[in-house]
């Protein structure tokens, strides 16, 4: 059984459609991801007192219950795009705890708009800093689903055969380097697009960047672990083989 992180990645690398451009050549259009389904978890859903606007007007004047209750809603978001590009459970929650420090101490400078991307912002810049600062970075793999915040263990197939389990290891580790392989704009852009599920325009106020280099981005990083993927195909599963 492919992992459901692995199996819905596998869907959007692979599931495009191909028109001809204006110019000539072959464009592919890739379907965006609806990040209202297919998702094993997702962080947590507002409560009925849940006041976004109230609660950042009350931490802005130094209530720490009320970032609390912030931190609360978005830590399961925060931790899984630090995880995705940090590459290991340890790094990615030493990067969001800083995060949430680093937002709490600038939550002055939060002048309106969304406060999850202005968020996200923040968890990604400082996995950037983290990245720079790393001498070397260890492998890590999305098979390690006992620390994944998204791993259901009803997702399991007990009755799962030995060789099936270690293709399904492998494949998840191959998924794993492909993303590792991208350049980290290319990597926090598939990351925030294909395994987060945010919109294109909230990816660019994420990043700080243009509407077109998001789709730029996502489109050459989809394009890469693609490429890495076919170079293995037998550990994918048959629809996707060339």
């Amino acid at each position: 059984m492919v992992p459901v992180i692995v199996s819905r990645i596998l869907w959007i690398i692979f599931q495009r459609r191909c028109y001809a451009g204006p110019s000539g050549p072959v464009l592919c259009a890739w379907p965006q991801h609806d990040s209202r389904q297919g998702r094993a978890s997702r962080p947590t859903p507002p409560r009925p007192e849940f006041d976004e606007p109230a609660l950042i007007a009350a931490a802005q004047q130094g209530e720490l219950p009320a970032f609390n209750q912030l931190i609360l809603h978005y830590q399961g978001l925060a931790y899984n795009v630090a995880y995705r590009i940090m590459g290991d459970p340890d790094s990615a929650a030493d990067a969001t705890q800083d995060s949430f420090v680093k937002a709490f101490q600038r939550l002055h400078q939060y002048r309106g708009g969304s406060f999850k991307a202005w968020l996200l912002r923040i968890i990604t810049n400082t996995c950037y800093d983290a990245l720079r600062a790393r001498k070397r970075r260890p492998a890590a793999s999305l098979e390690r689903e006992d620390e994944d915040p998204e791993h259901d263990h009803r997702l399991l197939d007990t009755a799962e055969q030995p060789d099936a389990y270690v293709l399904r290891r492998e494949l998840a580790e191959l998924l794993q380097s492909a993303i590792e392989q991208l350049p980290v704009d290319q990597r926090t852009t598939l990351v925030l697009a294909d395994i987060e599920g945010l919109d294109y325009a909230e990816i660019a106020e994420t990043m700080g960047t243009a509407l077109g280099t998001v789709k730029s981005r996502l489109s050459r990083a989809r394009a890469k672990v693609r490429d890495i993927l076919q170079a293995q195909g037998e550990l994918l599963p048959a629809r996707y083989r060339l």
